[in-house]
């Protein structure tokens, strides 16, 4: 039987299907080049094109990384999330909003890595994505701080059948542990993998005078 070591060498990679790239049309800012690879994603038909990993660091200088859903990507090209802000993210993001966000698409050989500064949007926009959560994942936020141990599963599932009754009953009910966050990016890189291992790579730097971009070396 081979190692897992083995096992995971005989992996092929850079299996997915790049779709045509040219540097020389590369777009003056990011944004622009974000949502056209987003779009791209949708249409090819990616499972979850919308997921993304955000890495944060706690209060002891440890990184964090989790799976989140990217909610939008605003005009001034910043990346919407949401979380509760008790949450080990939101916690993190309060305490140091530098953060980053990374996306990648087999499928197409693709990913995206953004590096930027996190701020929170306004308590009315907060609401107005709480309210266009799914009923279940509206009771889950009113039950308990997510990411919370535990202790008596009973309870907790007492605490889920009551939130869910209140959502029912009161679909209007909001929650003010729940926040939205706009990463504005100081850094975008944009990634197409090749089999020759020669990847396309063009990173977008923010400057005093704007955007400036660069391909860099695979």
């Amino acid at each position: 039987m081979p190692s897992l070591r083995e096992s995971l060498r005989a992996l092929p990679s850079i299996v997915g299907v790049p779709l045509p790239f040219d540097l020389n049309d590369a777009p003056e800012n990011p944004r622009d080049l974000t949502v056209e690879w987003l779009l791209a994603a949708i249409d090819a038909g990616v499972t979850e094109p919308h997921a993304a990993t955000l890495s944060t660091v706690d209060a002891d200088g440890w990184p964090d990384a989790r799976v989140l859903i990217l909610k939008n990507v605003t005009e001034n090209g910043a990346f919407e999330i949401a979380t509760t802000l008790g949450s080990a993210k939101g916690l993190q993001l309060q305490n140091n909003p530098r953060c980053a966000l990374s996306f990648h698409w087999a499928s197409l050989a693709r990913a995206v890595r953004i590096r930027g500064v996190a701020e929170r949007a306004d308590p009315a926009t907060a609401a107005t994505d709480f309210a266009a959560r799914h009923p279940d994942a509206r009771a889950l936020v009113l039950a308990g701080a997510q990411g919370s141990i535990i202790d008596d599963t009973a309870e907790h599932e007492r605490s889920l059948v009551e939130a869910r009754r209140l959502v029912a009953s009161a679909p209007d009910t909001g929650s003010s542990d729940w926040s939205v966050w706009r990463i504005a990016p100081v850094s975008v890189e944009f990634w197409q993998g090749d089999p020759s291992r020669d990847h396309l790579r063009l990173r977008y730097d923010l400057g005093a005078d704007g955007w400036v971009h660069h391909r860099l070396s695979a």
